[in-house]
């Protein structure tokens, strides 16, 4: 009843904002809005064409659906940080306060995040007349689960600025951009404004200004203690915090428990590319047996499983380096590239002891390499279908 009444709404002031209305110069937003609400009713009078209930917009659903896990832990996890870090063992001890508190301290980034990046989408629709893509639905969820906690917002809204417009919109658009989008956010504000990205104290929000921090608390993540002195952290090591994410870090990158519901839900539903995600485990995984036999350094000595588990590696296997925009195409070429990536993110963790988060790197540096992937094996696929032609039709 109420979605019928909105429906003649809708419609009622519909006219307002096509061609020759008032409104008209806001016409994509309208459209955008429209399109978020009901189902379009544009349909293909000719040529030959599947008819299908899944459209662009329900898969890109399913991708939200599926990183609200990772979100509402990040949510908990920054409070629980926030307060382990102040020393108030009740309000820690609090699902629900700790929570509350992420929750509250998250939402302005995401506002920020959608308003800009939406704000810049419907200006560039609007200028080319073009409809508003659905694109950024997932890639406004991204940019604030990947990013610190402390970041200032200012920093973010560039950030999100510099990702649409420099990674996508000069490109075309969806769909035409070689980056992914999130990951060109982060690598923004990692490179532009490193401090606010790479300290230790970024990552608990509200604390460590003037003072907050209890004695002896330290807000390193675990991979930056890995770089600092590895001997340490492996001794302490506790991969059940670990797997379960209660450690400092990027808001939805902590816990692997949560990105595995994820995976699973963008799986079962076909959303994504099993081959990439096995692949890129794979990928991490044997080069990190490899570094162990070499065992030239404490990193090295590491656990290879452990690399699965450490800072953005999860995260990017399932959600990023499975962007159907930005990654192979062919089912050789995400095995390829997906293995690529994670035996370059384990690279640069153990290589680069000045970086240990190598997965930002691995994924933007194989999207670049994305399409020569898929030039080289559509190329011998051609090459090996030809010659068996020839030599039958030879015999």
């Amino acid at each position: 009843m109420i979605s019928q009444i909105l429906k003649k709404v809708v419609d009622g002031v519909k006219p307002t904002f096509d061609k020759g209305g008032k409104l008209s110069f806001l016409h994509s937003l309208f459209d955008a809005v429209e399109t978020l609400l009901f189902v379009p009713d544009t349909v293909t009078k000719k040529g030959a064409h599947i008819r299908d209930a899944v459209d662009l917009k329900r898969s890109l659903i399913v991708v939200v659906l599926a990183l609200v896990p990772a979100l509402l832990f990040g949510m908990y996890n920054t409070g629980l940080q926030h307060f382990r870090a102040v020393g108030d063992v009740a309000a820690e001890a609090s699902i629900w306060g700790c929570w509350w508190y992420g929750f509250v301290r998250m939402l302005p980034l995401i506002l920020v995040s959608y308003v800009v990046g939406l704000g810049i989408e419907v200006a560039f629709a609007q200028r080319r007349g073009h409809e508003v893509t659905e694109g950024y639905f997932v890639t406004g969820m991204l940019i604030p689960l990947i990013m610190p906690i402390d970041v200032p917002l200012w920093m973010v809204a560039l950030a999100v600025a510099f990702s649409v417009i420099i990674g996508k919109e000069v490109f075309g658009g969806s769909g035409m951009n070689i980056f992914n989008p999130a990951l060109l956010a982060r690598a923004f504000v990692f490179f532009a404004y490193t401090p606010f990205i790479s300290g230790d104290k970024v990552w608990i929000r509200g604390a460590g200004k003037g003072g907050e921090y209890i004695d002896g608390f330290s807000g390193a993540t675990p991979l930056t203690q890995l770089g600092e002195n590895a001997e340490q952290m492996l001794a302490n090591a506790n991969v059940w915090d670990w797997i379960v994410g209660t450690i400092p870090g990027s808001i939805g990158e902590t816990s692997v428990i949560a990105i595995a519901i994820g995976a699973v839900i963008m799986l079962a539903t076909g959303v994504a590319s099993w081959r990439i995600m096995l692949s890129v485990v794979a990928g991490g995984w044997l080069t990190g047996l490899l570094f162990n036999a070499i065992g030239a350094s404490p990193v090295m000595d590491m656990p290879a499983y452990y690399h699965l588990l450490l800072g953005g590696f999860a995260f990017g296997a399932v959600f990023m380096a499975t962007d159907p925009v930005t990654a192979a195409q062919t089912n050789v070429g995400k095995v390829v590239v997906g293995f690529l990536i994670g035996v370059i993110a384990v690279l640069i963790r153990v290589v680069n002891p000045g970086y240990p988060e190598g997965m930002m790197l691995a994924i933007l540096f194989m999207n670049a390499m994305a399409p020569l992937v898929d030039h080289v094996v559509v190329g011998f696929n051609v090459r090996r279908r030809l010659s068996g032609k020839l030599t039958k039709g030879r015999a």
